[in-house]
């Protein structure tokens, strides 16, 4: 999944949710559940969340939506295989791009 963020520290949660396509209330829960994921929170109680809390977003639905994991198991999977999983994600990540130029390419031609 590519998500269009723009360059910056720190994302809102609606940002987050619009870019995975979900409700926020879905990040929020997943926040809940994961204890990998910890955004930063200013006085008022909004959520700030890191490019590392979006890497690990991406992890969970990755897992969660894309392959059908349940939530634990997704948390058992990234506690004892997180290295494997990004490892692997990010190789998806980069055929998913190149197929996207490919495909502009041939609409191009």
């Amino acid at each position: 999944m590519h998500l269009n963020l723009p360059d910056k520290l720190y994302y809102s949660i609606g940002e987050v949710a619009a870019a995975f396509e979900v409700n926020t209330s879905l990040i929020r829960f997943w926040e809940k559940e994961f204890k990998e994921i910890n955004p930063r929170k200013n006085a008022k109680g909004d959520r700030r969340f890191s490019k590392e809390d979006i890497e690990t977003l991406q992890l969970i639905y990755h897992l969660v939506k894309e392959r059908g994991f349940t939530l634990e198991g997704a948390k058992i999977h990234l506690r004892e295989h997180r290295q494997q999983t990004l490892n692997n994600y990010e190789i998806i990540r980069k055929l998913e791009s190149i197929k996207a130029e490919l495909l502009k390419i041939k609409n191009q031609l």
